[in-house]
């Protein structure tokens, strides 16, 4: 279940709980964040190859890449005995940007999503069918957790992929991992 939790930059108690995903997606679109739900076409073997992920939703892609002009749409993989999984995991607990969206579909699996606003950290925890589009410029961190289980459609405007612009600020550990977060909801 999709579950948005606010707080202050300087104090990783909550202030506030969302759960409805309508009630996340209107939360997260004042600070310039895309949140949808998206369902396939057909349903998916748990070996689906690329090509058939990206068929299975390919009119939500299309409607995106109207909008916003990607440049290629690919699907990553995680599981939890991928041999990087501890370095990936590193990287990207780190604060950063990027100078284009980040955009992720939630495909299997999960993930936690933290959003570093003005004097806010919005953590939203994204599992099954959920949409992300992060704009650039905002400061944000990603959790996939110890054993990362998860399947990701990613979508660039950059044909380079992903391209990050960390920020230097250990705010990241200030706040819940995933496992952590998972056991607070």
């Amino acid at each position: 279940m999709s579950l948005l939790s606010i707080q202050t930059d300087s104090n990783p108690k909550t202030t506030e709980w969302v759960r409805d995903p309508l009630a996340i997606a209107e939360k997260l679109s004042h600070i310039g964040v895309l949140f949808e739900r998206w369902e396939a076409r057909e349903p998916l073997p748990d070996d689906a190859s690329q090509e058939m992920v990206i068929k299975a939703y390919q009119s939500a892609i299309d409607r995106l890449n109207a909008l916003y002009g990607f440049q290629s749409v690919d699907v990553v993989s995680l599981n939890p005995d991928h041999p990087d999984r501890e370095a990936l995991r590193s990287k990207f607990l780190n604060e950063h940007t990027h100078d284009e969206f980040e955009v992720r579909f939630f495909v299997e699996g999960r993930g936690l999503f933290a959003l570093h606003h003005d004097d806010q950290v919005f953590l939203v925890l994204c599992e099954k069918g959920d949409l992300l589009s992060v704009p650039d410029g905002v400061r944000h961190w990603f959790d996939m957790g110890i054993e990362p289980d998860f399947k990701c459609i990613r979508l660039f405007t950059n044909p380079e992929g992903w391209v990050a612009n960390f920020t230097g600020d250990a705010i990241a550990d200030r706040f819940p991992r995933l496992a952590e977060f998972l056991e607070a909801r």
